[in-house]
């Protein structure tokens, strides 16, 4: 299931999808109601020019990307069963790692997405596509496609925004819970592909007894455990098995694939909405929005990473997520083309394109999980005896302001 911006409705004097407050005030306070469905209208047009042209370029590009990956993958394990010799260890096992990476990133993420779906290729297509990860297709898609679209960076109903386990804003009340969060966080990269499949599952909402029980959610559960397992037999079992004598090596090239496909992909996500200077939102700012107000939401939501078309290519081309959130159902290999007119938008519109290389979008991702884990203010008040004591005593999260509705 692809998706694309609400329909419009009526507007109104002043636009209703507003960033938090923060102290930098609202970027978009300078925009009138018309003139951000004037920017929809915009991107609607944008969106459109580049749909009706797709074709057998487009075809080919996605058609040589699976092929690659599928060789690769191929030569890869036959050089691990002969793993035992350190040299093909490390040959098989980078070449594993970049198999996995396209194969979720580039392919599986975009074929999921829709974006060949125009093709009528049954092989190639969103509704039968199962992907080489420990979520089930069906709940990846419902959880991302419909939910992390639908309400990007909303905090409370966009599970990717923290993955449901982090503060991911300094108006969220601060509990010593937090100051851990710098090490689950990278726990959870380390086995990303477990903690997506948990989220899909919306295995936080579900853990009370009443829930659990619940039919629909066992039914659920019962299908990523029998992914996980099916993952696990593939990767710890079966290749083994079939390396002879390099059984235990080739586990140990399989698990590290994993790992480096784990901390990749989750490092890729973590910079699409979590560097400085993406905005996030409440609940009720979105009641009633516009297509041009969703649009709005997803600039403001998003952030970019500059880099090589290498580099691209790996990110599943996430490293124009500003442009994949504005048209999830393009196909990736457009957003370049587009990039540069949806930066003119953005300096048309006076508002700020978030973009930097990944080692500054990681750094400043990083930066901020670190910093959320402490009390708002926290370097200033451990130099204040009185603020320290106030901290220490819980007295201080009881004085912090309320979220504004």
């Amino acid at each position: 299931m692809t998706t694309t911006a609400p329909a419009p409705r009526k507007i109104t004097s002043a636009p209703r999808t507003t960033p938090r407050k923060t102290s930098a005030g609202d970027p978009t306070a300078h925009l009138t109601a018309e003139q951000i469905e004037e920017l929809g209208r915009e991107l609607d047009t944008l969106r459109d020019e580049v749909m009706a042209s797709r074709g057998e370029r487009d075809a080919a590009y996605i058609r040589k990307v699976i092929s690659t990956q599928r060789k690769l993958e191929l030569g890869s394990r036959a050089i691990l069963l002969f793993s035992l010799f350190p040299p093909a260890w490390l040959v098989g096992t980078a070449g594993l790692s970049i198999a996995k990476i396209l194969e979720n990133m580039e392919i599986g993420h975009n074929v999921m997405h829709g974006q060949w779906d125009w093709m009528r290729d049954p092989k190639i297509h969103s509704t039968t596509w199962e992907w080489d990860h420990a979520s089930p297709a069906e709940q990846w898609k419902h959880a991302h496609n419909e939910l992390h679209h639908t309400y990007t960076n909303v905090i409370g109903k966009d599970n990717d925004l923290g993955y449901g386990i982090m503060r991911v804003d300094e108006d969220q009340k601060w509990i010593p819970l937090y100051l851990g969060q710098p090490l689950w966080n990278f726990v959870n990269a380390c086995f990303f592909e477990y903690g997506i499949a948990a989220y899909d599952l919306e295995l936080g909402k579900n853990l009370s007894k009443r829930r659990r029980n619940r039919p629909e959610f066992r039914a659920r559960a019962s299908q990523v455990l029998k992914k996980i397992r099916g993952q696990m037999l593939k990767d710890y079992v079966v290749h083994p098995l079939l390396s002879g004598p390099s059984a235990l090596t080739t586990l140990t090239a399989n698990f590290t694939a994993n790992i480096v496909r784990n901390l990749w992909t989750h490092s890729v996500i973590m910079c699409g909405h979590f560097p400085e200077g993406v905005e996030t939102f409440e609940r009720r700012s979105i009641e009633g929005e516009t297509r041009g107000e969703w649009y709005l939401r997803q600039m403001l939501g998003s952030a970019n990473i500059s880099g090589s078309k290498a580099m691209h290519l790996m990110t599943g081309n996430l490293s124009h997520q500003i442009e994949h959130h504005l048209f999830p159902d393009l196909p990736s290999n457009r957003y370049a083309e587009v990039a540069p007119k949806v930066r003119e938008l953005f300096d048309r519109y006076g508002l700020r394109y978030v973009t930097g290389s990944l080692p500054q979008q990681v750094g400043s991702a990083w930066k901020k999980v670190f910093k959320l884990s402490l009390p708002n203010g926290f370097f200033d008040k451990v130099t204040n005896p009185v603020s320290l004591f106030k901290m220490v005593t819980g007295q201080d999260s009881a004085e912090q302001p309320k979220r504004a509705a």
